[in-house]
């Protein structure tokens, strides 16, 4: 198995990561976690708060060469995918349809954020040449002092605390076992991504930030572009940022 680099402290193993592959090559898969973040980043430079060894915070390097740059969402769908059924499945005491995938790559247990993720890929032309895979889960954390409007963590829906050691090998396993299903495997990914979406099913309430609107997911494009149908029938196209959630 590829090599798993532990830090008690870093700014960002996102940031980490890309200083290393600067100085020497590093073998694919191979994962950088630590007990403390001092400037975790979230998706368009949003943080991402982790109280200092109760979370896990860590990314993992992947060459996914053959993917094109306009086909990169494929990524974050089986990261994402990878994260669901490893919480779904290994953990006790969660029920696996609590657990869904909220477009783009968050996961949220019921309406509530467990774990986000941020991808940060280089380019050589139309193909990607590294990507850079920054993962934060909720572990062991019972309070958040943040503006974020749901976290939660693993311990205060189950009640059980969680040696991060041990969770972040059985994750290597299931990312890299997905990243390897991509290569013959692609568009049944991509259609098991859409069904364990977050509100996959009936009308929900978003806002386009202009007004709040109700409608249902339709499609996912492999751009990543959320396809949304109101009910009288039109269709509306988003990208991330586009469109927002309108949480109970």
């Amino acid at each position: 198995m590829p090599p798993i680099i532990h830090l008690i402290e870093t700014d960002s193993t996102n940031n980490y990561i890309k200083n290393l592959l600067v100085e020497e090559t590093i073998e694919e898969g191979t994962i950088v976690y630590t007990n403390f973040q001092t400037a975790g980043k979230g998706q368009r430079g949003n943080s991402w708060e982790s109280e200092k060894e109760k979370n896990l915070s860590f990314s993992i390097v992947l060459y996914p060469k053959r993917i094109k740059a306009n086909e990169q969402f494929i990524l974050s769908q089986i990261v994402s995918l990878a994260i669901a059924d490893y919480i779904r499945f290994r953990i006790d005491n969660i029920h696996i349809d609590d657990i869904t995938i909220k477009w783009p790559n968050d996961i949220y247990w019921q309406d509530k954020k467990l774990c986000g993720i941020l991808i940060e890929s280089t380019l050589i032309n139309d193909k990607i040449d590294v990507s850079v895979i920054g993962i934060g889960i909720n572990i062991n954390q019972t309070e958040f002092r943040s503006n974020a409007p749901n976290p939660i963590s693993l311990k205060q829906i189950t009640g059980q605390n969680y040696d991060i050691q041990y969770l972040i090998q059985d994750i290597q396993d299931y990312i890299l076992d997905y990243y390897t299903r991509l290569q013959q495997h692609r568009a049944e990914l991509a259609l098991q991504y859409k069904n364990i979406l977050f509100r996959n099913n009936g009308y929900h309430l978003y806002n386009d930030g202009k007004a709040n609107f109700t409608a249902r997911i339709k499609d996912i494009k492999p751009s990543g572009i959320l396809v949304l149908e109101t009910k009288d029938g039109e269709e509306r196209c988003f990208a991330f940022k586009e469109v927002k959630y309108i949480l109970s």
